[in-house]
């Protein structure tokens, strides 16, 4: 049987579905601390096939930071940004949508969420993330993925009303994968 070749870069699609917890002006992130790099990333992954945008959303959600959403006030969608940046492993790199949305939650329900995160590795392995809570104007000195760091905090408060959802997107011209 002949190989196929692989798909030329970005011609995968993939979603993936976040959303910014606030609690007042903090906003909880993922940090991951590696050898060689911290990073954060927002909450959230990958929409499995055939999965509703909202239950994935709902499922990221209570994975990652044991929240129930009927415990969050929002939901709406924030800010939606495109990726085709290359990145290094045998694979050709997917074109991905991330649709990042925002929730609030109080000081009481924050107290009973997740302070770590597992995320299963290919190797069957975890890799622990910590739930970091930053002031969310902050979050633009911080190596966070996506990178949304100067418009989150241009943000005048974690309420404030966004008139264009739509973010550059992120390329190898403006990016480099980290």
């Amino acid at each position: 049987m002949p190989t196929m070749p692989d798909p030329p870069p970005f011609s995968r699609i993939k979603i993936r579905t976040s959303a910014l917890v606030f609690c007042g002006d903090e906003v909880a992130l993922i940090r991951r601390e590696r050898a060689d790099s911290v990073h954060y990333t927002t909450i959230g992954g990958n929409v499995e096939d055939g999965e509703p945008l909202p239950d994935a959303l709902r499922r990221e959600l209570a994975e990652e930071l044991a929240l129930d959403l009927d415990q969050a006030e929002g939901g709406e969608l924030l800010w939606v940004l495109d990726q085709r940046v290359s990145r290094p492993g045998p694979t050709p790199p997917p074109r991905k949508l991330h649709l990042i949305h925002r929730f609030h939650v109080t000081p009481a329900v924050r107290a009973g969420l997740a302070v770590q995160e597992l995320d299963e590795q290919p190797d069957g392995s975890p890799e622990v993330g910590t739930i970091a809570w930053v002031d969310y104007r902050e979050a633009a000195d911080l190596p966070l993925f996506p990178p949304i760091g100067p418009v989150l905090r241009a943000l005048a408060d974690p309420r404030a009303p966004v008139t264009d959802a739509a973010l550059e997107a992120v390329t190898d011209a403006n990016y480099t994968w980290v």
